[in-house]
């Protein structure tokens, strides 16, 4: 029988103790600035305008009024969120969480048909993102021109055109906090009261902070926010399938790469239509290359279509080496829009909205609870009728006093002997001492239903109910 005799190939490069030779691996490595270059197409059209629809929203709902209150007020001091008219407490927070449930469950819905394109179109660090890239470009010129700005030395040139970069960026950072905090502390006064020393500390606290974070997050950080801090783009795999709808490069059809003459067609030379330009890089927010495959860096913004949509047009080859596809539709298969977890999350969606619609549509803006006194279960009063005392707690949820009258039912002849109207201010919670009598004859146990009810006469819609019992003698 013979034997193998091991064999090890030895690199001379190898120390002589026989351990691998090992390089030092850097975790994590310095950021090199991305310089997009600005481009003109059917996407950028349409991140254009929904940029410039979310932003005045952001900046005008704020200074909108309804009945003389704003149109959208949080107002933590006084627990009281108001909202379009309606005012919203902290015993509603089960409406919050519906909200957000149908946050989630819509972004993963919109992720598995069409991928990031809330990140491409409305996300807010996009958003502002775009807007302070859109002034650089305005001050320092072109991509080329920015490089060779920031390579130059320091000249009255240069200093006047950083200076006046940053004094716009934060300005519009300034304007960015002013209005956040604007919808908690009622913007009229707020600019007031701040350009007055007049604001509370804590006022120019939170105008600073988002200042600051606003000036930091899309002037100098950008796509580190998306790459680094953003929890999205490292789970957006788990709701994509080959059926999901991303931006992506055709191989087929652009490979292999290589520069060549307008005139020259691509099969004349052995090419696919991708002449290697570098375009779709070049205008890439994140940097990437999209020719490489899907990357969890990229945003679905879809710069690099429009870019590579005019280099094709040059050319006069056809548009769509990078577009919206999915990863079915490169393999040369069929590829399905609704599919089971699409049902999935669009059922849960709809579900959701179904509820808090109905939640909301069916809230009344009141409540009303009756404690009993648990000190004395009944006692007789000067008429020979039983007594006994509750706690009557109203809560007015709507955006003005509502005067509430009283009334009790369940057992005949029972009534209300204390005050039976009560006003009651918008946002108040009173706790009403009451107490109710019946004679009795007019009880036929010990233990018996009633029901109070507050009827308002400022809104004869508005009807308040509650349960309780009431106790007399053994029979």
């Amino acid at each position: 029988m013979s034997k193998e005799i091991p064999v090890k190939q030895v690199d001379p490069s190898e120390p002589s103790d026989g351990k691998p030779k090992t390089d030092t691996i850097e975790l994590y490595a310095s950021r090199k600035k991305i310089y997009a270059k600005e481009v003109t197409g059917l996407f950028q059209r349409i991140r254009t305008f929904s940029l410039l629809f979310l932003l005045g929203m952001y900046f005008l709902f704020v200074w909108l009024t309804l009945d003389g209150a704003p149109l959208i007020h949080f107002d933590l001091p006084a627990r009281e969120f108001h909202l379009y008219g309606a005012t919203f407490y902290p015993k509603d927070f089960i409406l919050l969480s519906g909200m957000l449930i149908i946050a989630a469950f819509g972004l993963f819905f919109i992720t598995t048909l069409f991928g990031r394109v809330w990140c491409g179109y409305t996300c807010p660090q996009t958003v502002w993102t775009f807007i302070f890239m859109w002034v650089e470009e305005r001050i320092e010129g072109n991509r080329n021109k920015r490089m060779k700005l920031d390579k130059a030395p320091n000249s009255a040139q240069k200093v006047f055109k950083k200076s006046a970069k940053h004094t716009i960026w934060l300005i519009i950072s300034l304007l960015t906090g002013l209005t956040f905090i604007g919808y908690f502390y009622p913007i009229r006064e707020l600019i007031v009261d701040i350009f007055t020393f007049q604001a509370n500390g804590w006022a120019y606290f939170w105008v600073a902070f988002f200042t600051v974070a606003t000036y930091l997050n899309a002037g100098w950080m950008r796509e580190q926010v998306c790459l680094y801090m953003c929890p999205y783009a490292r789970f957006q795999s788990v709701m994509f399938d080959p059926n999901t709808r991303i931006v992506s490069y055709d191989p087929s059809r652009g490979e292999p790469r290589g520069a060549r003459k307008k005139s020259v067609k691509p099969e004349e030379v052995g090419l696919g239509d991708c002449i290697d330009c570098g375009q779709c890089v070049q205008v890439c927010p994140t940097g990437i290359d999209i020719r490489d495959g899907l990357q969890y860096e990229c945003i679905g913004c879809a710069l690099c279509i429009d870019a590579c949509d005019e280099i094709m047009d040059k050319m006069n080859y056809p548009r769509g080496l990078i577009r919206y596809t999915t990863e079915n539709e490169l393999e040369g298969k069929s590829s399905k829009l609704l599919r089971p977890r699409t049902f999935g999350y669009g059922a849960v969606l709809a579900t959701m909205i179904g509820v808090v619609v109905f939640v909301i549509a069916t809230r009344v803006p009141g409540q009303m609870d009756a404690l009993r006194d648990r000190g004395a279960l009944f006692s007789f009063n000067g008429q020979g009728n039983i007594e006994n005392s509750y706690t009557l707690k109203i809560a007015n949820m709507t955006e003005i006093p509502q005067t509430f009258s009283l009334s009790v039912e369940g057992l005949d002849g029972i009534r209300i002997l204390t005050d039976t109207q009560v006003t009651i201010d918008s946002g108040e919670n009173r706790s009403l001492p009451t107490v109710v009598d019946v004679s009795p004859e007019a009880i036929p146990q010990s233990n018996n239903e009633i029901i109070f009810h507050a009827q308002s006469e400022t809104d004869a819609s508005l009807k308040l109910e509650t349960e309780s019992r009431f106790v007399g003698p053994t029979q």
